[in-house]
C-alpha cells in the first residue's frame, strides 16, 4: 500500500497543479506563512507599543497599512496577527481532526460504537457551529485559547461523519477482508489499510476547515469572546476599528483583507486537492 500510494504522489501533484485554483491558492498560503515565518523581521515597529502623537495617520512611508486609534503600526498588527490566525486554524483543526478522525474510525468499523457516537454527533449538529462555539466559550470563559479549542470542538462532527462514511466505503473493500481472514488485528487493519485508503476526504476536509476556523476564530474575536487587547489578531483588530470606521476606515481594511485572502487561499487550495483525488477525474 505504501509503495503504491507514493507512485500515485507525483501523479496527484501534478494534477492539482493543473489546477489554477490550487496555484493561486498554494501562492497566497506560501507569502501568508513567509510572512508569518519572519514576521520578526518585517514588521517596522512593535505591534503592541502605542504613539498618541500618531493616532489615526493615514498610510504612508512611514507607516504603510496608517495607525490605528491608540497610534500601533497596522502593517506591523497585520503582519504579526498572521502567526496567530495560523496558529489558530493549525490548533483548532489538529483538535478536530484528532477527536473527528479517531471517533470516525471507530464508528465506521465498529458497529456496536456507531449509533452512540453518531447519535451524539447529531445532537452537536444540531446547533450551528458558531452558535456552539460561543455557547462553549460562554463555559470556558472569553480567550484565545478558549477559542480555538470552542472552534475545534465545532468542527469535530464534520471530521467524524466524513471519516465514517469513507470507513464504511474501505472496509467492504476485498484487500481488507482479505488482511481480515490472514489473521490481521483490527489495530493494523485500520492504520494500514482503512485510514490511508480514506485519507483523501480527510485532507480535503483538513485543508477546507483551516479556511473555516480561522475565518470563526477572527468571528469570535470580533464579538470579545476571542483574542483580547492587545493581541494583534485580525478579529480582534475589526472589532476595534469599528468604532472609528467614519473617521480612519483604513484600520478596518487591511485586516479585513488579511482575513479575505488567507481564507480564499485555502478555500482555493482546498478545490484543488478535491479535484486531484477525485477518482471520477482519474485518467
Amino acid at each position: 500500500m505504501s509503495e503504491a500510494a507514493a507512485l500515485r504522489a507525483p501523479t496527484l501533484w501534478r494534477r492539482m497543479w493543473k489546477s489554477w485554483q490550487a496555484r493561486i491558492g498554494a501562492v497566497i498560503l506560501l507569502v501568508l506563512l513567509l510572512v508569518a515565518l519572519l514576521a520578526p523581521f518585517i514588521a517596522p515597529y512593535d505591534p503592541a507599543q502605542p504613539s498618541i502623537q500618531d493616532r489615526f495617520a493615514l498610510p504612508s512611508a512611514a507607516h504603510l497599512f496608517g495607525t490605528d486609534n491608540l497610534g500601533r503600526d497596522t502593517f506591523s498588527r497585520v503582519v504579526w496577527g498572521s502567526r496567530v490566525s495560523l496558529r489558530i486554524g493549525l490548533i483548532s483543526v489538529g483538535i478536530a481532526t484528532t477527536c473527528g478522525v479517531s471517533l470516525g474510525l471507530l464508528a465506521g468499523y465498529y458497529p456496536r460504537l456507531d449509533n452512540l457516537i453518531m447519535r451524539t454527533m447529531d445532537i452537536l449538529l444540531a446547533f450551528p457551529g458558531l452558535l456552539l462555539a460561543i455557547a462553549i466559550l460562554g463555559a470556558l470563559g472569553p480567550s484565545l485559547t478558549n477559542a480555538m479549542i470552542a472552534v475545534g470542538i465545532a468542527a469535530t462532527p464534520s471530521f467524524v461523519r466524513i471519516t465514517r462514511s469513507a470507513v464504511l466505503r474501505v472496509r467492504s473493500q476485498e484487500y481488507v477482508e482479505a488482511s481480515r481472514a490472514a489473521g490481521a488485528t483490527d489495530r493494523r487493519i485500520v492504520l494500514r489499510h482503512v485510514l490511508p485508503n480514506a485519507s483523501s476526504e480527510i485532507i480535503v476536509t483538513t485543508t477546507l476547515s483551516m479556511a473555516s476556523a480561522i475565518l470563526a476564530a477572527s468571528v469570535l474575536s470580533f464579538l470579545g469572546l476571542g483574542a483580547q487587547p492587545p493581541t494583534p489578531e485580525w478579529g480582534a483588530m475589526v472589532f476595534v476599528a469599528k468604532d472609528f470606521l467614519d473617521i480612519a476606515p483604513h484600520i478596518a481594511f487591511f485586516p479585513i483583507f488579511a482575513i479575505f485572502a488567507t481564507v480564499l487561499g485555502f478555500n482555493f487550495l482546498g478545490d484543488g486537492l478535491r479535484d486531484a483525488l477525485d477518482p471520477r477525474l482519474k485518467m
